[in-house]
Order: structure tokens, then sequence, then C-alpha cells
């Protein structure tokens, strides 16, 4: 299960090591397989392989007639990359996700339990700022969280 924040640095060649607190499990559960993709939000997804294989099947196998679902499938399904973890945790972006998502150096990586989310540290600032001022109960979901409670 991932959680927490945790602000990372890129070097020239677009590569983050994973903090340590995660690569044990990482490289227990998947052996360091990943998938990097993109998220419509503008952030980079980051999935153990074993995770990610259902996801595309489910996203790719879907009907493409709605605009919203081919979107979805240019994005999400076609920036997909697979990557290896090194045993020291490293991973390397690929430039074209480094691009369309906007990372440069400063990233912030936040644990969404399965997966991971990276966004450019900036990005990630002026989006809590945001959804601080957003009204929490004025979004869809209401549904889905109904019998959930913090």
């Amino acid at each position: 299960m991932f959680q927490g924040v945790t602000h990372l640095t890129l070097d020239d060649k677009g590569r983050f090591a994973m903090p340590s607190r995660f690569r044990d499990e990482i490289l227990a559960s998947c052996d360091g397989l990943l998938t990097l993709t993109v998220d419509p939000d503008q952030c980079m997804l980051i999935y153990p392989r074993p995770v990610w294989e259902p996801i595309r099947e489910h996203l790719m196998s879907a009907t493409n007639m709605d605009p919203y679902v081919r979107r979805l499938q240019r994005t999400v399904g076609g920036y997909a990359e697979d990557c290896d973890m090194s045993r020291q945790g490293r991973i390397s972006i690929p430039p074209s996700i480094r691009k369309q998502v906007g990372l440069d150096r400063e990233v912030t990586m936040v644990g969404q339990g399965k997966k991971f989310e990276m966004w450019d540290t900036n990005l990630w600032d002026k989006k809590c700022d945001e959804w601080a001022k957003e009204d929490a109960f004025s979004g869809t979901g209401g549904e889905a969280l109904a019998a959930f409670s913090l």
C-alpha cells in the first residue's frame, strides 16, 4: 500500500530514486517491473506491472465510440511505457512522458494505494491550493462514498 507525499529531484536524464521505504515492497510484489503513463490531470502514474495489466486490458477493450474513452485510450494507454526499477531504486522517465505532464526537475510523488502519482512540484502546489478552495460538497462521488467516513 503506497501512501504519503515525497518531494524528489529528477537528474539531467530524467531519472529519480524511488524512496527506500517503497523499494522492498515494489521488488517483492513485481520484481521492480513498473509501468509509467500519463493521467488526464497532468501528472504521471506509476503502477506495479501486475496492477497495471488489468487496467490496461479494461481500458483498451472499452468501446472507443465515446470521445472521452477514446481520449483516455490515446493518453493513458498510448503513453504507457514499461520500465524496470533497478536494485538501487533508480527509475528513468521517458522524455515523452516528462514532456506531456511537464516534469522538469522538482517533482512530488503521491502514494495512492496501489499506484503513485508524480507531479511537477509547482503544479502540485497550485492544485493543492485550488482543491483547498473548492467546495468539498460540490462534486460528484457522493454515491461512491456514501458508506465511507474518515
